[in-house]
């Protein structure tokens, strides 16, 4: 006797539609990343708080930048 594979059902995915959604969101990310460079480099260490906060902000969305660039690579693959 057979056996039976129970697979969940999955929909069927759209890895071009994707990965140009994840492109599509990269790109606005790295504008984010380079207008938090520009603001950090004018601000001149006038608030201390303020520019910590920016920076974590920076290194936050540098993080969702490289996720998502590994999340391309997978689907590549």
């Amino acid at each position: 006797m057979q056996q039976r594979l129970n697979l969940p059902n999955r929909a069927p995915r759209q890895p071009a539609a994707d990965a140009a959604m994840i492109r599509d969101r990269i790109a606005q990310l790295q504008a984010e990343h380079h207008g938090l460079d520009d603001l950090i480099a004018r601000m001149d260490g006038a608030d201390d708080l303020e520019l910590r906060r920016l920076k974590k902000r920076k290194l936050k969305v540098k993080d969702t930048i490289l996720l998502l660039q590994l999340q391309l690579d997978t689907d590549t693959h």
